[in-house]
């Protein structure tokens, strides 16, 4: 099987396999040029509302493709590899990563730039350029200890030893755990819950979560929440004991 990035649509849910089974699906650097592409084409389609990033088979990702970061120092690679986290990271809608199996490297990476991780029972993660002497970016490090803390996210790059779903759990790198064979329902579940759930919301809460705003922004979410009527809609859903039908696609 030729290295790819597949995508699937399936109602309200994007999912993004990462497949290149030969080397527990590690990125090339064609994979990682191809990624953003992919999360343009998905946060231009109306119906999709949630993105699922996940691994062909039982890995998630181990990682870059080593034999690619000869050619230059790993130089191009590298820099692709942070315009796709940034990509995903700025993705317009919820993102989850389903994880079995390895989530090293740029795996982990990719995987701290989704909104949610969700983890199989046998996952074990890990951040490993210490062990090639390689930089990690700083732009990545910084999402790494804004997601973990200060401690752990040291604890993982100084070792860059790996650590299982458990402990990912308990500090933060994972949001849930599941036996690997109620992974996929439980992603799906959580997708459609989400779905379900006003745009507005989500859009909102992702961009104040991300860092900083400015008022120009503020003040556009304030004329985006009088306008759309989503909040009417909720309101009166709630106290007419309805499901709710929020308008706001952004």
């Amino acid at each position: 099987m030729e290295p790819a990035l597949r995508l699937d649509v399936d109602g309200t849910t994007a999912t993004v396999r990462i497949a290149h089974p030969a080397k527990r699906n590690a990125m090339t650097t064609d994979m990682w040029r191809r990624l953003p592409e992919l999360l343009r084409r998905c946060a231009a389609d109306p119906a999709v509302r949630v993105l699922v990033l996940t691994g062909e088979g039982d890995t998630f990702c181990a990682g870059a493709d080593i034999s690619a970061l000869t050619a230059d120092g790993g130089r191009e690679s590298r820099d692709l590899a942070v315009a796709a986290e940034e990509a995903l990271a700025a993705f317009p809608k919820p993102t989850i990563a389903a994880v079995r199996g390895h989530c090293v490297g740029g795996g982990c990476q990719l995987a701290a730039a989704c909104d949610l991780r969700f983890a199989a029972e046998g996952a074990s993660f890990g951040i490993t350029p210490a062990r090639l002497g390689i930089v990690y970016a700083a732009s990545s490090t910084r999402r790494l200890v804004d997601l973990v803390g200060p401690a752990t996210a040291k604890y993982l790059l100084f070792s860059a030893e790996l650590i299982d779903a458990e402990r990912a759990l308990r500090t933060g790198l994972v949001d849930e755990v599941w036996p690997a064979q109620e992974l996929d329902g439980r992603v799906a579940e959580f997708a459609r819950t989400m779905a379900s759930r006003s745009q507005l919301t989500q859009a909102a809460a992702k961009e104040f979560a991300a860092g900083p705003v400015d008022a120009d922004r503020l003040a556009y979410w304030a004329g985006q929440a009088h306008g759309s009527g989503d909040g009417t809609e909720g309101v009166a859903a709630f106290l007419e004991r309805r499901t709710p039908r929020f308008e706001w696609t952004g």
